[in-house]
């Protein structure tokens, strides 16, 4: 089968697009097709040498899916040949990746796809979308009427809590770069939107929100805690979800007599049964248009190290390049 892997870790020139053997369709597992996949941060950091668990060989690259199914195994019933499917958290914790014609997953990690939902679409919101829902409602437990704070929401993951937050009944107020970015957190729901290079987010939130927020989502690498101390309400509750190697200064005192809460969680660590309670919302909320993949360019399996090289530009090198997931067809 033809697949976009790695041999050794290094930077994205080390990624091959080639044939390799089909994989091995085990009892408790199902064969998939794999029409579209999505790249994601931790797939550049995984391919880079990020020493996390052991990497077959060869690797293939992603987390991201979205497919048919081909073949069951024996212990698979509930399953059905040709049946819509997508996931992710494959390529993680020693899985074999999803940037090829055929993957044998787990059911445990499958979700069956809306038949109005394309597989770009789902591709696009995989591992997002989950890593969203698990932030906000596992962790933060967002309720209607309540106040969120997001930086970034046209953001990967921005996007999608901005989303959710909004159909749930949430006050959604996020940052945007330029006026074009703003208009797209406004169509996405966003009902205040800060140009971060017109104003500061600080004096805005100071200022129009005086009491707080209640969930302060952050997206930043190096959180300053100071600011998001002052900026939550009491028992504001704070979600991380990046800057590995952070080590910013924390005001102890102002948080806990503010009676704050801090979550840190990551996606690929959650259980299979939490994880799918959230694709099922994904699933709904995609159905009934309250959601919507934010694609910024769909490119072919062939450009898989070109598309790596973007997501690191804009994750690392904070370009700013990409205005929404990069989704790749593999079997078309």
């Amino acid at each position: 089968m033809k697949a976009a892997f790695i041999r050794k870790t290094g930077g994205p020139e080390c990624i091959e697009v080639g044939e390799i053997p089909s994989p091995h369709l085990n009892n408790d597992s199902v064969l998939v097709r794999i029409h579209a996949v999505s790249v994601n941060p931790i797939d550049t950091y995984i391919r880079n040498g990020a020493n996390y668990w052991p990497l077959p060989d060869p690797y293939v690259i992603g987390c991201d899916f979205a497919g048919e199914i081909v073949e069951i195994g024996k212990h698979c019933k509930e399953w059905e040949i040709g049946q819509r499917v997508w996931g992710s958290n494959q390529g993680l914790m020693g899985r074999q990746g999803t940037f090829a014609q055929l993957a044998a997953i787990d059911p445990q990690w499958l979700y069956r796809s809306p038949d109005s939902v394309s597989d770009t679409e789902l591709a696009a919101v995989a591992l997002v979308g989950i890593t969203a829902h698990l932030g906000l409602f596992d962790r933060a437990r967002l309720q209607s009427g309540e106040k969120i704070f997001v930086r970034g929401g046209t953001g990967g993951v921005g996007a999608m809590v901005l989303q959710m937050a909004k159909a749930v009944g949430a006050h959604v107020i996020t940052t945007a770069g330029n006026a074009d970015k703003a208009q797209r957190c406004r169509e996405l729901g966003a009902d205040r939107v800060i140009l971060y290079n017109e104003e500061s987010v600080e004096d805005v939130l100071t200022s129009e929100y005086p009491e707080g927020v209640d969930v302060f989502w952050e997206t930043l690498r190096e959180p300053n805690f100071d600011f998001a101390v002052r900026a939550m309400a009491a028992n504001g509750r704070m979600v991380v979800m990046a800057g590995r190697d952070a080590r910013p200064e924390f005001p102890v005192g102002p948080f806990y007599v503010k009676g704050c809460s801090l979550f840190g969680f990551a996606m690929f660590k959650a259980s299979p049964t939490i994880q799918r309670q959230a694709a099922e919302d994904i699933n709904h909320w995609m159905q009934t248009g309250r959601l919507r993949a934010q694609i910024d360019r769909i490119m072919d399996l062939e450009q898989a190290a070109q598309a790596h090289r973007l997501q690191e530009s804009n994750t690392i090198g904070k370009s700013g390049v990409l205005q929404g997931k990069l989704v790749l067809r593999v079997d078309h």
